[in-house]
């Protein structure tokens, strides 16, 4: 016992002074080298350098992710975590939940999550339930809006383009006694593309506006303790194409939808035995509105739909010296949704609440070995409870050079609102419930010049909620024609390769290969053992950026995305369709004409390729755009 014992109070091994430190995987800094689950970051400077203005754009050139999209920028947009669902995975704005209570299976619209003021993205793969809770089967997307400065700072750019695209946003903070703040604003505008595939005929383009804002305010009390108030705006205009009569076939029509979101949170942060015990109370809201309207009906409003999520929380940290860590902490979630459509105008509601108690441990036995085990419990007023169990190792021999990576974890999604309580709802749903593993190196050669990693991982998911027809179900007594039950299983094994090369001052070379296979098991189905819908096997990405002695800096991305099977709802009945391979080339640059102010540019899409992400929905064409970047 004495000789364990004085193995747990090691000090922890040294890492780089350089090297990246990440919060998602554990709710608490750690360094990337002790960290065992499988983890992406990009910085303010990686976000700047890509010149993207939607989250998904980022998001689809690291490993393990794909992206559909119907149409050009602010419509429906899904990202596929290691082949999970879109609505698998969980998306954090500033550590506060982001997805949408009123939607068909509670995931989150990205349509509307765009660059402007986010800093840093991390991007945390696999189920991550332990800490994070329900929805986090594919994976965590974590999202940080630019801190409070010490000084004064000014960000802003502001961009036009192709299609009469206007890109404008701002950001100003800094700190004044016991006050720090971070406030910021954005708005974008766009004439967009047809949602309907000009290739199949589409004519009328359909436009995207959006307003944005976010901000966070610190205060501190006393050297130890300390308020947090954050806060993110968005409210987006989409134009959309459907099924007009008397065809009800997919094609041009003036129908758009309006989207609004809000988040809050509020926390009171407490530290004690000087600092070795971190404390959080916190309060988070997030509200949701989502309206569809076609000008050709009457009434003009088709739908409307309202979700809200409310969180109060808990979470502790202490740290037993430095070589033991114990997370822990407690949550309750209550979500809310109504919905009400032309078809449907009594409406529907419901409401439900999760409480959740979890605790996590970081130890280092050994110099160079960080072992990680947690455990989770949540109750939920529908289902009842859930446990979630997650373990994993990372070992780094010499320093960070080499690290070794291991991870078992588990995952659940509790059953959306609309599918327990909309008017094909199942109030005795379960959760849908995974568990996975990966393994993975990493290494780094030539003092960080050469940084190579592979990871193989592998995920079943069971009890997944599908959409069922009617006949001799006793739910169907109604009058209903379908509702919703679990019967689907799902598996997901591939690999994630990725190489960064800095062979010589200002150029850098980034590759990024994944192969994901994502496969129905569901017993009987006529799908069994075809790869999911709209996910790729194989996705290839490789960035090279050069800034040349006279500052110019320059880059291109050339982006590989393989075939993806899709369905075609139109014929009947309804069968299987591939949508093909593509290829899409993008280059920027930019120049700082002073020490403060840089002008930039890019092309998107150089070749114009065509191709579809979602059957007979459009993708942009080649595009070009130019701006200013202020930073003070």
């Amino acid at each position: 016992m004495r000789i364990l014992l004085s193995l747990l109070l090691l000090p922890s091994a040294a890492f780089a002074a350089d090297e990246t430190i990440v919060v998602t995987a554990n709710r608490s800094e750690q360094p990337l080298s002790h960290v065992g689950q499988s983890i992406s970051v990009l910085d303010s400077e990686a976000i700047i350098t890509r010149q993207s203005l939607s989250v998904a754009e980022l998001l689809q050139d690291l490993p393990g992710v794909a992206f559909a999209r119907n149409g050009g920028p602010g419509a429906l947009t899904s990202v596929f975590i290691r082949g999970a669902s879109a609505d698998q995975s969980i998306v954090l704005i500033d550590g506060v939940k982001l997805n949408d209570p009123s939607s068909t299976a509670g995931g989150f619209f990205f349509g509307d999550l765009l660059t402007g003021n986010i800093e840093r993205v991390e991007l945390l793969r696999g189920s991550q339930s332990v800490l994070w809770g329900s929805q986090s089967i594919g994976g965590v997307v974590n999202l940080i809006t630019r801190a409070p400065t010490e000084q004064l700072a000014v960000n802003a750019h502001a961009e036009y383009g192709s299609r009469n695209s206007v890109d404008l946003v701002g950001n100003i903070s800094g700190k004044a006694g016991p006050l720090s703040a971070s406030i910021g604003a954005g708005y974008l505008s766009t004439d967009g593309i047809s949602a309907f595939s000009e290739a199949r005929g589409g004519t009328e383009r359909d436009g995207y506006r959006n307003y944005g804002a976010n901000a966070k305010v610190g205060i501190e009390i006393t050297d130890a303790i300390s308020i947090d108030l954050r806060g993110w705006y968005s409210s987006g205009r989409t134009n959309e194409d459907g099924f007009p009569a008397p065809f009800f076939v997919f094609a041009d029509t003036p129908q758009y939808s309006k989207n609004e979101q809000f988040v809050g949170y509020a926390g009171l942060n407490a530290a004690f035995f000087d600092g070795r015990f971190r404390n959080r109370l916190a309060f988070a809201y997030t509200d949701v509105d989502r309206k569809r309207f076609d000008p050709t009906a009457s009434p003009v409003e088709q739908a409307d739909y309202r979700g809200r999520n409310e969180r109060i929380e808990y979470q502790g940290i202490y740290d037993f010296r430095q070589a033991l860590q114990a997370t822990f902490g407690a949550e309750r979630e209550t979500q809310r949704f109504a919905k009400t459509e032309v078809f449907d105008p009594t409406g529907h509601r419901g409401s439900a609440h999760t409480d959740s108690v979890y605790a996590q441990f970081v130890a280092t036995p050994l110099h160079g070995l960080t072992l990680t085990g947690g455990a989770r419990y949540d109750h939920h007023s529908d289902f009842g409870g859930h446990t979630t169990l997650g373990a994993s190792a990372a070992w780094s021999p010499n320093e960070g050079n080499t690290t070794l990576r291991a991870s078992y974890s588990e995952g659940f999604k509790a059953p959306s609102l609309y599918q327990l309580a909309s008017e094909y709802g199942n109030p005795g749903l379960s959760p849908e419930t995974a568990h996975g593993w990966d393994v993975g190196i990493t290494q780094r050669l030539l003092d960080g010049a050469v940084e190579a990693s592979l990871t193989y991982f592998r995920r079943d998911t069971n009890n997944l909620i599908d959409f069922a027809s009617c006949p001799g179900n006793p739910l169907c007594s109604d009058g209903r024609f379908g509702y919703y039950k679990n019967v689907a299983r799902a598996t997901a094994e591939g690999v994630e390769a990725t190489l960064r090369m800095q062979p010589t001052d200002g150029l850098t070379i980034e590759a990024i290969y994944s192969y994901v296979r994502s496969e129905d098991r569901s017993v009987g189905s006529v799908d069994f053992g075809k790869q999911l819908v709209r996910r790729p096997k194989d996705t290839i990405s490789t960035s090279i950026d050069y800034r040349w002695p006279f500052a110019l800096e320059t880059g291109a991305t050339v982006r590989m995305v393989g075939s993806r099977r899709d369905i075609d709802f139109d014929a009947f009945p309804a069968q299987d369709v591939k949508l093909e391979s593509y290829v899409v080339v993008d280059v920027r640059a930019s120049y700082p004409v002073t020490d403060n102010l840089d002008i930039y540019g890019r092309v998107e899409n150089l070749f114009d390729e065509g191709y579809e992400t979602v059957l007979r929905y459009g993708t942009p064409g080649r595009a070009a755009y130019e701006g200013v970047r202020l930073k003070i």
